[in-house]
Order: structure tokens, then sequence, then C-alpha cells
């Protein structure tokens, strides 16, 4: 049995873009999630059992500080593009040859307040049209 490497990472420099705008400081999370659901189907007889799995759906879920005096802000862009189709590029390390993920994203607003004594952040998930594509460079 082959071993295989693992070379695991920590989020700490990462480009996001949304829409043509990179919103990188104004998020502490990025997070594409796949849901999928199991059918089965059971016969009259012990072996006429089927099980198959639907095509998954994706979200991506963003965590951010609110910010609603600054004009191109994403809070006043996530409020305002309700409904909208934005082009996503997530790179979760910055200015390197890693991975990348591109995705278009369906836009709802998120949380509005917070509380007291504490910065005022909210996360929201966002709908994926289709299936996030991920690409790693050739070395």
């Amino acid at each position: 049995m082959a071993v295989i490497p693992v070379n695991p990472f920590v989020l700490k420099d990462v480009t996001l873009t949304l829409d043509g705008s990179d919103f990188a400081a104004h998020v502490s999370e990025v997070f594409f999630a796949p849901s999928a659901s199991t059918q089965n189907w059971q016969g009259m007889t012990p072996s006429a059992t089927y099980t198959d799995t639907s095509v998954a759906t994706w979200t991506a879920t963003l965590a951010y500080a609110q910010d609603w005096s600054s004009t191109n802000s994403l809070s006043r862009k996530l409020h305002e593009d309700e409904g909208a189709s934005w082009p996503c590029v997530f790179k979760p390390r910055a200015g390197t040859t890693g991975p990348t993920v591109t995705a278009t994203l369906i836009v709802t607003p998120g949380a509005i307040g917070g509380t007291v004594n504490g910065f005022a952040t909210a996360t929201v998930t966002l709908g994926v049209s289709g299936k996030p594509k991920f690409t790693v460079p050739a070395p």
C-alpha cells in the first residue's frame, strides 16, 4: 500500500476576489461546502436493494466584519446586490503558485448588528451556481 504524503496549510494570507474587487481584508472565513443526499430503494426481496447519491449542490460561507460606513464594503455590497451573480476567485495561499478555486456565487444579504462591546460580524451562506472549479498549476 502506498503512503500518501500530506501538505497541510494555515489560512493566513489569502486572495478573495468577489465581483472583481479584493475583499480578503473583510473576511475571516471562506468555506465551500457540498451537499448531496442518498437515495435508497428496497424491493420486496432482500437482494433488491439499491442506493444512489444525488448530484451535489454547493454553497460558499463567508464570515466577515460588518462595515456599513464604507461605500464599497462587503456588508453594503451583499445588501445591495441581493440576487446577483458574482464571479469569485479564492486562493488559499496568496502570492504563490498554489491552488485556485473559482465559482459563481448567488448573492444573499448578511445580518445587521451584533453584541455589545464586540465587533459586529456576520456569516452569510451564498449559493454556488454549479460546482466550484479547483485548479492547481503544474509544478
